[in-house]
This record gives C-alpha cells, structure tokens and sequence, in this order.
C-alpha cells in the first residue's frame, strides 16, 4: 500500500485532526483498495458529519511498521463503492449508508445492519433457486438464555449453499449517546457495550482518555489491566471449550469447564468485587489495588483452575469422537479470512499471525510480549485448539506480571481531554482486535466516538464457514466463532 497520502501513527498517538489527510476520492480509493493486495487490514470505515457534507475515514493497518494508517475524504450523498474492489469494506459501507444516508454506488447487497432507521430485520435475502432448495430461518428468537439474531439458510437437502445472517434486535445507540462525554456515564457504557468483553472495551476507552489528556499511567496500573485482559480471555475461551463440548454432546468436558470458567470469572471478583470486571480499568489506570495476601491467593487459585483445564482439554483432545466432529467442519480458509478482514482466534486458526498485543502493543505488552497462538486447518478444531494454546500463554503472562507487580500508586490524576485532537486505541480482546477511536470538538468533548467489536468483522466469517456444510453443523460452527450480537449491534 502506497505510504504517500495516508498519515503514519502508532497506536495510542495523540493526533490533531487538521494532521489528518483529507485526499481527493481516488486518492482515497487507492489508498484503501491497495490493502487488498496486502497483508495489511481495513481496522476501519465510516463516515461523519462535516460542514461540507460528511468526511469518510479510513483506518488501515501497517504491521511492518507496527503503525496504523489513517486519511479521510469529502463525500456528499454518494460515492463509488470500495467493495468490488476491497471486500473488507463490505459490512463498513452497509453501516455507512444506514447511519448518514449515503449511497456506495454498486455495493452488491446494500441493505441494513442494525435497522436503526427502519423496521428490525424487515429487508430482502439473498434467494436461491432450483431442485430440492429450500429456506430454514432461524431466530430471532432462540431456545435458552441467549441473545436475539436471525439466520436465513439457503439448503438443498441438508447442505447449506448459502448463509445470511441479520442482526441489530440488540441496537441501543451506544455511539450516539457517547457524544458530548466523557462524563459518568460514559465508562458504563463502555462496560455494558459487549458485557463479556468489559475489561476489553473499558480499557480501549482509557487509553484514549489518557493519551487526550496526557495521562500518564503508572507500570503497576497497566500491569493490572493487562492481568484482567488476561482472565477475562481465560474465563471465555474456557467457557468456549465446554460449549464446543456440550454441542457434540460430550458432557464431561461440558460440565468441567462450565465450572472452571466460574473459578476464572471468581478470579476476577477477586480484584474488583464482580465476575465481569467492571470498576477494574479507570482512566489514569484502575479503581482497584491488591495487597500481598490477595496475589498469593490469585497464584494459588489460578494454578488451581490451570491443573483443571489442562485434564479437560487433554480429555477432550483424546477422545477420537469429539475429534471427529471437530475436524474438516466449518472451515474458513486464510485467504478468505484475509479477503474479509478476520480477527482473532478465527484468523490465528487459519495460519494467519495477527494479535494487536504483538502487533500495537499497548498497556504492559509493551515489555512483556505473549507469543500468537497460531493453527493451519481453519476449522472448528483449529478455532478450539488456538484457545487451548491461548488458555496456557494467558495463565504464563499472569504468573509473570503477578510475581514482578511492580509498587507504585495504580491511578493518576486525569486532567482535560486536548481540543480538535483524536486518538486511536487497539486492544486485543479475547475475540479479537478491538479498535476504538475518540475525536474532540473545540471544547475538548467528545464531538464523536467511533467502536469497532471484533464482532463486526467476524459475522460474516461465520456465514462463508458454513458454506456446503450440514446445517445440523451450524450450532456447532457457531459456537466455534461465539460472537457478540450486542457487541456487532451496539
């Protein structure tokens, strides 16, 4: 990707909007388009209100230089489609054309997301016609706890052709009501965006507040964000394992990490007095302390839990019927995760080497780097197999940071956010990249705020795995993925 246009900055920069580049639309079109004959992502696309009409930006990655892109252009009420040429800009553009009515001319399937203009999932799908082709819809409403999202299939017999998956019964406004902020509110809203990724999205939020206001934040404050990172990772991808399990009807492994997630979950209500972390990352570090006692007890328990999960997931390994249904189903290939933006462990498990803590690190991963968990196959196995590897770095990390946490006070003074400025924050939640971008007005508020789930790029992963396989696979391929609905909704 040509580096003329495009404004270089690492993550966590504090940037003055007038630095950022506002090209001509084909200088913007290269500039995005040239991605796609790279290893390099589209992290972002979206547009925002201007004097002039609304200002498109693009934010792109730049893993060689371990830095991020970003440029802009003026765009009115139409403006030439990205996708044919960038299939990453897919999911960005549809979002584009809902929020500010502008139209990417030759989009190949232009309709909502979220539905936050019009009825909810009232809309066209994707038909397929011939011999033996039939519709399964599933949803919105599922059987058990769990949240709303729609499932078109498109089967002849019981093999899915295609997929198409609707979301946005979760939609509540989070960005809008973000404007104005911060104020109290504000880090709630970050805590409830994707509730099983608080300390994730809480903390991508401190970090633009710190870099705004030229916080400095103390080593044993990120040492302890990076700790919840940590846990809040091991609790999920435990809890994932066991569901895999449960979904082949394996139940021993199923029931085990049900309750080892508990025991990380109890970890975290350690630190903070909640299961979900919530109050652990503040802007200007945390809102909680540990004391001697209180880290020997967190060694004690997390070896404790790390002794159960090793003999679940060694069950689980060994057992040739589990495998069976894990291997050669739902696979989704590295070039296609390329193709379509992937992130996280869907993306390590197809070979591809890619973890914002590696690649931006922020927080204490700037001196204590966690090796990418990587597979090759891009099956459901390989998505279950990068969480193992991603259980045992995890608890590794821990153990160290817990054992050098280093004596300082755990959170700084917070003075106003710098006028006309933007930030960028890149976290890697246990999903995936999450990235989040902060912009002040003249009065250093919150003119807009801009959040990236992992989520949003992953759904439509989910629909290409599913391509020709059984569609009794898909509560299992599902799974496999367990992405946010609320998170993708916001």
């Amino acid at each position: 990707m040509s580096a003329g246009h495009s404004f270089s900055c690492r993550n966590n920069d504090l940037l003055r909007i007038a630095d950022i580049p506002i090209l001509s639309f084909t200088d913007f079109a290269d500039e995005v388009i040239g991605i796609a004959k790279t290893d390099d992502r589209l992290i972002a696309l979206f547009a925002q209100p201007d004097h002039a009409g609304h200002r498109l930006f693009a934010i792109t990655s730049s893993r060689d230089e371990g830095a991020v892109r970003i440029c802009s252009t003026m765009v009115k009420d139409t403006y030439p489609s990205l996708t044919p040429y960038c299939t990453q800009a897919h999911w960005f553009e549809r979002e584009i054309a809902e929020l500010w009515n502008i139209t990417p001319e030759g989009h190949p399937w232009l309709k909502p997301i979220r539905f936050s203009a019009s009825p909810i999932g009232i809309t066209d799908f994707f038909g397929v016609s011939g011999t033996d082709v039939h519709e399964v819809a599933v949803g919105p409403v599922h059987a058990g706890v769990i949240e709303p999202g729609h499932f078109r299939f498109s089967c002849a017999g019981e093999n899915v052709l295609h997929l198409e998956i609707s979301l946005g019964y979760q939609h509540r406004g989070i960005e809008q009501a973000l404007r104005q902020g911060p104020n109290n509110r504000t880090i709630h809203y970050m805590e409830t965006l994707a509730g099983d990724t608080s300390v994730g999205h809480a903390t991508a939020y401190c970090q633009n507040v710190e870099t705004l206001s030229h916080c400095q934040v103390s080593l044993r404050a990120m040492t302890m964000r990076s700790i919840a990172l940590e846990l809040e990772r091991l609790a999920n991808h435990t809890g994932d394992l066991g569901a895999l399990a449960g979904d082949v009807g394996f139940q021993p492994v199923a029931a085990h990490c049900g309750r080892i997630r508990g025991d990380y979950l109890n970890l975290t209500a350690l630190i903070c007095g909640n299961r979900l972390g919530r109050g652990i990352a503040c802007p200007g570090g945390v809102g909680f302390d540990l004391n001697e006692r209180q880290v020997a007890l967190l060694m004690e328990r997390l070896d404790a839990a790390f002794a159960d999960i090793s003999t679940a997931a060694q069950l689980l390994w060994e057992t040739p019927s589990v495998i069976n249904r894990f291997e050669g189903v739902g696979i989704l290939a590295g070039s296609h995760c390329r193709e379509l933006g992937i992130v996280g462990p869907p993306a390590r498990a197809a070979g591809i080497e890619q973890d914002a803590r590696l690649d931006y690190p922020s927080d204490v991963y700037q001196f204590a780097q966690i090796p990418v968990s990587l597979w090759h196959t891009g099956d459901i196995f390989g998505r279950a197999h990068v969480r193992w590897l991603e259980i045992r770095r995890s608890i590794e990390f821990i153990r160290t940071q817990l054992a050098v946490l280093p004596a300082e006070s755990v959170r700084a003074a917070q003075g106003l956010l710098r006028p006309d400025s933007l930030s960028i924050s890149i976290v890697e939640g246990w999903r995936g990249e999450i990235c989040h971008i902060a912009s002040t007005d003249s009065q250093g508020r919150f003119s807009w705020y801009k959040v990236i789930d992992p989520s949003f790029h992953n759904w439509a992963g989910l629909a290409l795995a599913m391509r020709n396989q059984q569609i009794s696979d898909f509560p299992l391929c599902n799974k496999s993925f367990n992405l946010s609905y609320c998170g993708h909704d916001l």
